[in-house]
C-alpha cells in the first residue's frame, strides 16, 4: 500500500466564486463542527489508483481543503495485482448492470480477492489506530472493511458506480461484497440513491454528488489563446502556436510540452472548425463507438465538424485492465469508417506522465469543443460533464446514473432518455451544432449551474457531515 502525498488548497479562494456566506458555512461552521468532534483522529482515504478517473482527481483536490482546514487526512493506495484488478473491473462492470468480461463470481473469485487484500492489510494496521475512520472507496477496497473495524477504526464505503434499476448482474456484483460489507461498514455513500441494494438500510447512507474544483489545471480559466496554442502543439488542431502555460496545483507555471498520440488520417482541423468532443477513460460503459457510429450516421452529413474521442495512454491506468482492449475496439471501428468520414475523427490518447499537463490538455479540449459528449451506457455521475458545464460549453448525454442530477435538458445540454438510440443522440448533436444562439444560451445555462451545485464547497460540507454523523453512531 501506498501513501499519496497531500498538498494543502487554500479553501477561502471558493469566497470570490460563491460568495462570503456561502464560504463560510463551509469553512468556519462545517470544518469547525468536524474538527471539535474529531478531537485528533484521522481520517485515512483508500482506493485504487493514485491517477487517473474521477475518484483520484476528487481526492486529490478535496484532502486538500481538508488539510487547510485542520483535519488529519491521509490517503492510501492499494497494490493488487493483475488477477485481483481483472476482477474488480469484472465487478465493478457488473454493478453497472453489465456482464462485463463474462467470467464466474464465486469461491475462487472471492480467494482471488482476499489474497490480493492480504497486504494491505497489514499496511493499514501499521497505519491505523482506534478511532481513526476509514473510507474505503469502490469495489476494490471492501474486503478492507473486516480489517480496519478490528482495529478499532469507524468504517465508511463509499461507492462511485451503480445502476438505475437493478438486474441480475448487478445483484450478482452486490451479492460478491455484501460478505465484506454488510457486518462492518458504519456508514454507505452513494451518487444516487437509486444505487444502493435494497440490504443498505437509508438510515446509515448518505447521497452525496461528486464535485470540481474550479482552480485546477483542468477547469481554472483559460484564454482563447492558450486553448489554441496547447491543442495545436499536441496534435489535435492546426492554429497558431504560441504560449501553453498553465498554473499547476501548487501555484507554480507549468506548460503543456508532451504531445499526444492521435490515430487520424489527413491533417487536423483547423480552429474555426466545429467539434464534438468526449473525453473519458477508455472503458466499454462510455461507449466510445456508439459516440462514433452516432457521428458518422447522422451528424457528419453535410458539415465539416470533427469528432474527438479522447482518453488516457491506456497503460497509466493500472486498476483498468481493459482500457487497451477497449481503445482497440475503437480503433478497430474507425478503421471501418469510410476515408470520407474517417478523415473527421480522431481517437487521442492524452498523456499522463504529468497529471497537471494533463488536466491542462483536457481543460483545452472541453473548452474547445462546440459540444462535449458523455453518452454512458451506465454512469455513476460523470465528472466531465460537470467540467464542460463549468466551462459554457453545452453537453449532450445519456440520462442516466448521475448525469440526471447535473443536465437539465433544453435548459444546460440534452439528455438523451436511450443510450442506444444513436438517432437521437445525433438529432441533439446536430440540432446544437447548427443553432449558435441555442448553442451559447445552453452554454451559459450550464455554466451557472454548475456554480451553483456541482463545486468542492458543497461536496465537502456533505462529507464533513458524513464524519459528525459516523462519530456520533460510536
Amino acid at each position: 500500500m501506498q501513501e499519496v502525498t497531500i498538498r494543502s488548497r487554500n479553501p477561502f479562494r471558493f469566497s470570490g466564486l460563491i460568495g462570503q456566506e456561502r464560504s463560510d458555512a463551509l469553512t468556519v461552521t462545517a470544518a469547525g463542527e468536524a474538527v471539535s468532534k474529531l478531537e485528533g483522529r484521522c481520517v485515512i482515504n483508500i482506493n485504487s489508483t493514485a491517477a487517473g478517473g474521477g475518484v483520484a482527481e476528487m481526492l486529490h483536490v478535496l484532502l486538500g481543503y481538508v488539510r487547510a482546514m485542520g483535519i488529519d487526512a491521509r490517503w492510501l493506495v492499494i497494490d493488487g495485482n493483475e488477477p485481483f484488478f481483472e476482477l474488480t473491473k469484472r465487478i465493478h462492470n457488473h454493478l453497472y448492470g453489465g456482464i462485463g468480461d463474462g467470467g464466474p463470481l464465486g469461491e475462487t473469485q472471492h480467494r482471488i480477492y482476499q489474497a490480493a487484500l492480504e497486504p494491505d492489510q497489514h499496511e493499514l494496521a501499521a497505519t491505523a489506530k482506534p478511532g481513526d475512520i476509514v473510507i474505503l472507496h469502490d469495489p476494490q477496497t471492501a474486503g478492507l472493511a473486516e480489517h480496519a473495524k478490528s482495529l478499532g477504526c469507524r468504517v465508511a464505503w463509499r461507492c462511485h458506480v451503480g445502476i438505475d434499476a437493478p438486474n441480475d448482474h448487478s445483484r450478482l456484483g452486490w451479492d460478491f461484497l455484501r460478505p465484506y460489507l454488510e457486518p462492518f461498514v458504519d456508514h454507505y455513500v452513494f451518487t444516487d440513491a437509486r444505487f444502493p441494494p435494497s440490504w443498505i438500510s437509508p438510515e446509515h447512507c448518505s447521497i452525496i454528488w461528486p464535485s470540481i474544483d474550479p482552480f485546477a489545471p483542468k477547469n481554472q480559466d483559460m484564454s482563447p489563446e492558450t486553448v489554441e496554442a496547447i491543442l495545436t502543439h499536441t496534435g489535435i488542431i492546426t492554429g497558431r502556436r504560441g504560449d501553453t502555460t498553465f498554473e499547476r496545483v501548487d501555484g507554480s507555471p507549468g506548460r503543456v510540452e508532451r504531445y499526444c498520440d492521435i490515430f487520424r488520417t489527413g491533417p487536423s482541423p483547423a480552429p474555426d472548425v466545429p467539434m464534438l468532443v468526449q473525453v473519458s477513460r477508455w472503458d466499454v460503459m462510455k461507449d466510445m463507438p456508439g459516440v462514433m457510429e452516432a457521428f458518422a450516421t447522422y451528424v457528419d452529413s453535410g458539415r465539416d465538424a470533427h469528432l474527438v474521442l479522447a482518453g488516457p495512454v491506456v497503460s497509466a491506468v493500472a486498476d483498468d485492465p481493459e482500457g487497451g482492449q477497449v481503445l482497440q475496439n475503437c480503433w478497430n471501428a474507425w478503421r471501418e469508417l469510410p476515408h470520407a468520414i474517417r478523415h473527421r475523427v480522431q481517437l487521442v490518447c492524452l498523456p499522463m506522465y504529468d497529471l497537471d499537463e494533463n488536466a491542462a490538455i483536457v481543460n483545452a479540449l472541453q473548452r474547445h469543443a462546440a459540444i462535449v459528449a458523455q453518452k454512458s451506457i451506465a454512469e455513476g455521475f460523470g465528472l466531465t460533464v460537470a467540467e464542460a458545464m463549468l466551462k459554457g460549453t453545452p453537453v449532450v448525454a445519456s440520462a442516466v446514473g448521475g448525469i440526471v442530477d447535473q443536465v437539465i435538458d433544453g435548459e444546460t445540454g440534452r439528455l438523451i432518455y436511450d443510450p442506444s438510440d444513436l438517432h437521437e443522440f445525433g438529432t441533439a448533436v446536430c440540432e446544437i451544432l447548427d443553432d449558435e444562439a441555442l448553442r451559447q444560451r445552453l452554454g451559459e445555462g450550464a455554466r451557472q449551474r454548475a456554480l451553483d451545485v456541482h463545486l468542492g464547497d458543497t461536496h465537502l460540507e456533505r462529507w464533513l457531515g458524513v464524519v459528525n454523523a459516523v462519530l456520533e453512531d460510536r
